[in-house]
């Protein structure tokens, strides 16, 4: 395998690592995000958009 080679495969090894971690990333923050907000829903609080008012 020439340098070029194992230069390019480096490149491309390294990228896609960092793409499935930032895939990674956003999916558990996501799954926080989404667990914070059954949280304040439970809690009473209601979002802006929320057209009906429940009392």
């Amino acid at each position: 395998m020439s340098a070029h080679a194992l230069y390019v495969t480096a490149a491309y090894g390294i990228t896609a690592i960092v793409l499935a971690g930032l895939i990674g990333w956003i999916l558990l923050d996501q799954r926080a995000r989404k667990r914070e907000l059954a949280e304040l829903e439970a809690a009473g609080v209601r979002r802006r958009s929320d057209k009906v008012a429940k009392p």
